[in-house]
């Protein structure tokens, strides 16, 4: 599979050198996320490429009408399964998904429960996130 995750950048106060500005920290924190995936193992995932070369771009924040830096990266991974592919890709930062191998897949009753369960699970962790993030943000 290939997949992309953008990673936002928010300007924020530096403690001795003034602000950074959304585009620095987009690609800051790009740095950080993908410096981890190449050196932290996730049981089921094989990297096989990071594509970090896409520039940064700026978009408005619908929500606060602020423009708001992403920092794009493509990562090329294969996976055991169906589950750990769902949890690989289910962040924040989850834009585009490409299925590169294979090119049809048949999937049991059973498998499309695992499935299911495993979309439920990420989909109840990932709004627990959101609720922090909410909480946090009030």
């Amino acid at each position: 599979m290939k997949v992309r995750f953008d990673y936002q950048g928010k300007s924020r106060q530096g403690k001795l050198f003034g602000r950074k500005n959304g585009e620095q920290v987009a690609e800051e924190l790009r740095q950080h996320k993908v410096s981890l995936i190449r050196n932290v193992p996730i049981q089921g995932i094989y990297i096989e490429d990071i594509d970090m070369s896409q520039e940064v771009y700026m978009v408005i924040d619908e929500v606060t009408g602020k423009m708001s830096a992403f920092a794009p990266v493509t990562i090329t991974f294969s996976a055991d399964s169906l589950e750990d592919a769902i949890k690989f890709t289910m962040k924040e930062e989850f834009r585009t998904v490409e299925v590169l191998n294979p090119e049809e897949l048949s999937l049991s009753r059973l498998d499309i429960e695992r499935l299911l369960l495993r979309i439920s699970d990420e989909m109840i962790v990932y709004r627990s996130y959101l609720q922090r993030k909410l909480d946090n943000w009030r």
